[in-house]
């Protein structure tokens, strides 16, 4: 491998040109906006979405590489140095929305101040201190972040997150260190020279810095221009600089998939599965040895047990037609970004069209951003009642939350609607079919399939065709 690049990883698409000139406008977007799928391969362009998951998706680094001129204006427009004047006026906190860092002797200094965030001392710091700015979900700021995220959430079936890290010349904002998300990178201004190590914790699952005496070698060293991108899996070693003889360098994170493994969707069915194995299964109901609780280290005989009951629920499982998967589906769908629009928002919260009735020809909507899910419904009392199917969405997220967990910001409810668990496969017609006349849905009266359609005409969910 050439320390200018790599030679497997590298994608080069275009015409090198001498200068690329970038005009501070805001240009056409060359991305592809008409799917989930046609903005991810347009992201990603020249490589395939099939070569991609195929070849790279949690297995290795790309670096793509393109001499694009409109491209690299499309990206500078995305977020610059001098959007942060106009920023910091709409009131921006340390912590919150903005981190002022550098690194120093392969330690992380952080720069904050206790206070709200005043331009001039932000770039005071920037300039005087050579410290890296670190700018917090800007998608809840810059409408065309925005627009890439939410399509992008749909896509992954996963949140999306992103920072900008903006950094001086002849300087770097972090150690080496890994993450627990899937990471693209999109160089928005200036140029950025990267070093990426082997993962010493492959797909890790929380973030580390991990000292630069212990990583050994790059396996791959390259730097990064306006219109490129890089992607690298979860658990990749990497750091990062600005080199000398530049004004800055501006890039965008966009991560995803953080808790989005096997491990976590089974913590989240296996409690649903066991608790109807135990209401059909004896063995599950009788009690643990006595003074279980109260041993040290005597475990031979629960262990034994536990294994059992694990087969058990394996041979459960591959019997089981419907998995009930809910408080990841109810984290994704209410922490997610709303869908991208223009205006005031209206065609989101109020119902359009005609009002639909028994004759009438429905069409679900805003199908990307809905989950449906089993759960068992509790009284007043928490004596358990009946299992009920709920529709969740994020039509009416709020955009300005997006991502800002633990920062006074309480996790807001899942916004949705409640049915009887009989409306189970008419819910799962209107989900499969492009149009549905509403009198042939599965359901016992005509009364129920007009109060089906109805309620979801209210929620924004259906059109009538």
């Amino acid at each position: 491998m050439s320390r200018n690049g790599t030679n497997a990883d590298v994608v080069m698409d275009g015409v090198p040109c001498k200068r690329m000139k970038v005009e501070a406008v805001d240009p056409v977007s060359p991305l592809n906006f008409d799917s989930p799928e046609a903005l991810f391969e347009s992201l990603i362009s020249p490589i395939k979405t099939e070569t991609f998951f195929k070849e790279y998706w949690e297995q290795r680094p790309l670096l793509i590489q393109r001499d694009d001129p409109s491209l690299a204006a499309y990206f500078q427009s995305l977020f610059q140095l001098t959007d942060l004047k106009h920023l910091c006026r709409q009131g921006m906190y340390y912590g919150r929305d903005i981190n002022v860092c550098r690194c120093v002797n392969g330690r992380k200094k952080v720069l904050n101040k206790s206070s709200k965030v005043h331009y001039l001392q932000l770039r005071k710091d920037f300039d005087q201190k050579r410290a890296t700015i670190q700018f917090h979900q800007p998608q809840r700021f810059k409408d065309e972040l925005w627009k890439i995220q939410e399509k992008l959430e749909c896509f992954f079936g996963s949140l999306v997150g992103s920072n900008v890290y903006i950094t001086p010349s002849e300087s770097q904002g972090l150690p080496p260190h890994y993450d627990d998300i899937e990471v693209f990178i999109l160089q928005l201004e200036g140029k950025k020279h990267w070093r990426l190590y082997q993962p010493t914790v492959p797909l890790a699952r929380e973030y580390n810095v991990e000292p630069e005496d212990k990583i050994g070698a790059p396996t791959h060293e390259f730097t990064l221009k306006p219109g490129d991108l890089l992607y690298f899996p979860r658990g990749t070693i990497h750091q990062a600089d600005t080199p000398p003889g530049l004004a800055h360098s501006t890039h965008v994170t966009i991560s995803t998939y953080q808790n989005n493994s096997w491990g976590d969707f089974l913590l989240d069915v296996i409690p649903g599965l066991l608790f109807d194995t135990a209401k059909k299964e004896i063995k599950f109901r009788t009690g643990i040895p006595r003074q279980l609780l109260m041993q040290v280290d005597d475990t031979a005989v629960s262990t034994e047990r536990l294994s059992g009951f694990l087969r058990l629920l394996a041979d459960q499982l591959e019997g089981t037609r419907d998995l009930r998967s809910s408080e990841m589906k109810k984290d994704f769908i209410r922490s997610r970004l709303p869908p991208y629009y223009l205006g005031d928002g209206s065609s989101l919260s109020i119902p359009d069209g005609r009002y639909p009735k028994l004759n009438s020809k429905v069409k679900l909507r805003f199908k990307d951003y809905i989950v449906m899910t089993v759960e068992t419904d509790k009284d007043t009392s928490g004596e358990i009642q009946e299992q009920m199917v709920y529709i969740y969405h994020s039509l009416r997220n709020k955009r300005n939350a997006h991502m800002m967990f633990g920062n006074d910001n309480e996790m807001a409810e899942a916004l949705g609607l409640r049915f009887s668990l009989s409306y189970m496969d008419a819910l799962k017609q209107l989900w499969s079919s492009e149009i549905i006349s509403v009198k042939e849905l599965k359901l016992n009266t005509d009364a129920e399939k007009e109060n089906l359609v109805l309620a979801l005409w209210t929620e924004c969910l259906v059109e009538v065709i």
